[in-house]
């Protein structure tokens, strides 16, 4: 069964000084860019599932160079699955995993079309219960869509969030809880972008540009690698 949605809670026991600076690293990071978005292209629900279904162990670049001309013949569920397996495969073959996504794209477009009117339903539920969408492709969807806060817990996420203090969760749904009880709600439709952007062109996994980091003197971990 999908996992119910995290939900916002109380916020965590943290002291007025450490609520202050968590309020004033989000207030950074919007100063710097007001309305973050996915690097993934899409032009709809269903290119948007599609791509970021396909983002899975790939980057926002490959996935952006295969989808451009995937979608220019199949941008609905219904041609997704007239393309089938066979032929969605040529298309995405540069992107890892390929076979078992090509087979995902076409189940679910079946029950997009058989279930849903060819329409992306718009309800975590629902969509967790697509074939290849799991709880984080699902968060990545409803959150740009601006249906729901979520914060989808990538490699970027769970790094920036331990560096940035904002977290300590062993695991990826740890983390997500604490986000969603640490960030202030003004931020928290806008917090998942921030963190990944910020993860993959400022406190990258090796040698993180602080010199460069607009948030480096709210950072515990600045000057060094975590």
């Amino acid at each position: 069964m999908p996992k119910a949605p995290a939900k916002p809670r109380a916020p965590s026991r943290r002291s007025p000084a450490e609520r202050a600076r968590i309020e004033a690293l989000f207030e950074r990071f919007a100063a710097a860019e007001s309305d973050p978005r996915t690097e993934l292209d899409y032009s709809s629900p269903y290119t948007l599932l599609a791509a970021v279904a396909l983002s899975a162990q790939a980057t926002d670049v490959s996935v952006n160079k295969a989808t451009t001309r995937l979608f220019a013949v199949a941008d609905t569920p219904g041609k997704m699955l007239e393309l089938g397996e066979a032929g969605i495969i040529p298309y995405i073959a540069s992107i890892g995993l390929f076979r078992t996504k090509a087979k995902n794209l076409v189940a679910a477009a079946r029950i997009l079309v058989d279930t849903h009117g060819g329409e992306v339903p718009l309800e975590r539920e629902a969509l967790q219960a697509l074939p290849g969408v799991g709880r984080k492709t699902a968060s990545v969807v409803l959150n740009e869509l601006g249906i729901e806060p979520a914060i989808a817990v990538d490699t970027h996420v769970f790094r920036v969030s331990h560096r940035l203090g904002l977290s300590r969760g062993k695991t990826p749904d740890k983390v997500e809880h604490e986000l969603m009880s640490v960030i202030p709600d003004p931020w928290r439709t806008r917090a998942h972008h921030w963190l990944i952007l910020h993860g993959r062109y400022v406190c990258v996994a090796r040698r993180p540009k602080c010199g460069d980091c607009p948030v480096a003197d709210l950072c515990p971990s600045r000057g060094r690698q975590a």
